[in-house]
This record gives C-alpha cells, sequence and structure tokens, in this order.
C-alpha cells in the first residue's frame, strides 16, 4: 500500500491546531475532493469524495485518540482504504508541528499502478496542508473540539 507522509507548522497552539482538526465534517473546507464527512458516533466517520471524476464512499474508525497529541483511524468498510495516523507537535513561539502518514489504496489494480496514486495523493494531501494552515491562521479560535480519548476503538 503506498504510505504518504508530510507535515507542516502552523501559526497557533497544540489545543487549536487538534480542536480544529477534530471537527471531521468540517474537512470538506480544506480537502480537496472531499465532498462531505459525517460523524456517525465517537469513533466512525463516513467519507464522500470525487477521485478521478468518479464518486467514492468509506468508512473509518478513530482506533486511537489523544486530545492535543494524536487521532489514528483505519479504513472498515468502502471503495478505498484509507489508514493513517495525525500528530500534534508543539514547537517554539506556540507554534504547531502538524504531521501526516498515511496508507492509501485505490479501489482497483488500475488506480494503483505505477505509483499514479501515490502521486495525487501525495500531492493532495501537501495542499490540504496548506489550506487548512490557512483555514487555522485565519480563525479568532477554532470551531469546535471533541476531548474525548478512544484506546483501541473504545471511547474513554
Amino acid at each position: 500500500m503506498p504510505k504518504i507522509e508530510d507535515s507542516i507548522e502552523v501559526q497557533v497552539p497544540v489545543r487549536q491546531a487538534y480542536n480544529q482538526w477534530t471537527q471531521f465534517e468540517e474537512f470538506p473546507e480544506f480537502m480537496e475532493g472531499i465532498q462531505s464527512v459525517q460523524q456517525l458516533d465517537d469513533t466512525h466517520v463516513h467519507w464522500v469524495a470525487e477521485i478521478r471524476g468518479e464518486s467514492r464512499e468509506w468508512t473509518t474508525e478513530i482506533i486511537e485518540q489523544q486530545p492535543d497529541k494524536k487521532v489514528a483511524w483505519k479504513t472498515i468498510e468502502g471503495e478505498v482504504k484509507n489508514d493513517g495516523v495525525v500528530t500534534f507537535e508543539q514547537v517554539a513561539g506556540g507554534q504547531t508541528r502538524v504531521n501526516v502518514q498515511m496508507d492509501v489504496e485505490g479501489e482497483s489494480t488500475a488506480e494503483n499502478v505505477a505509483g499514479d496514486l501515490l502521486d495525487v495523493v501525495k500531492s493532495q494531501v501537501r495542499d490540504d496542508l496548506e489550506r487548512f494552515k490557512q483555514l487555522i491562521e485565519n480563525r479568532d479560535e477554532e470551531t469546535g473540539a471533541w476531548r474525548g480519548e478512544v484506546q483501541e476503538g473504545e471511547t474513554k
């Protein structure tokens, strides 16, 4: 499965960056191609995206979530496999480094062939992180927060 890793520094404290990132239903505001995100419960999220002109749907399960530190997920059903983790690190001057690691696999061999999918997704992740940076830095405060913890798929 193709692996993508990228990071960006944002000019807000860790708590603010993390709180905004946990507002999954707002992902279409900064993630290109994401048409909708619906949080089904504390640990399940349904995604609809346009990929190469076609609508694709999948559901992920949040398998680990630690406030101000980490959100990890895995795909449990659907047309796209997208497993990953986002971590948040405080850096100098009240800045935050947002780190993304994802494993992505398309529905068919044709979508995965010759690294084409990997290149497309790498570019998209970079652009999405830049848009997240603009979004969070241009707001006075995050639009919400979920401060619960998830360990091995169990909410605490």
